[in-house]
């Protein structure tokens, strides 16, 4: 049952994604700028994520270990969110939302099969096989036949 529910919001955060990205863009038009979309998008979301891990610190009575992670990881997750977002907001109004959304659900499964190939920060290492290559080969065709056709 809980495989279910995980599939279903991971359905859901894929759609947010969708509808996220032609927001940016009308808020780039009306800025006049896409890195400062980008930037007032981080910003409200970090103010939001920001009261939640206070609510749910004080609430679940915890505390966070500012000291156990790696430094590099505080920058480098949101420097790829930036990015991802700013890319997003200047190629939805170029190329729309149906090839953005392909090209980006492409470009994490080939990043996905890397990264489970190399074990990536501890993830289980997963090896590239034939049928994973093959459905790689035809969501690239799928997104490239959403893109010209």
């Amino acid at each position: 049952m809980m495989g279910l529910v995980w599939s279903v919001l991971g359905i859901l955060s894929g759609a947010f994604i969708a509808v996220q990205a032609p927001i940016n863009a009308q808020l780039a038009r009306g800025l006049g700028l896409p890195v400062a979309a980008a930037a007032f998008s981080f910003l409200s979301g970090a103010v939001v994520l920001g009261i939640v891990s206070v609510a749910f610190t004080r609430y679940n009575d915890i505390s966070l270990d500012w000291r156990a992670p790696a430094p590099w990881l505080f920058v480098v997750g949101g420097i790829l969110g930036a990015s991802y977002v700013t890319l997003s907001t200047i190629l939805i109004p170029r190329i729309g939302a149906a090839a953005l959304m392909a090209f980006l659900v492409a470009g994490q499964l080939l990043a996905g099969m890397l990264l489970d190939r190399i074990g990536f920060l501890g993830m289980a290492v997963r090896e590239i096989s034939l049928g994973r290559i093959a459905g790689a080969v035809l969501l690239l065709a799928g997104a490239l036949l959403v893109r010209l056709y």
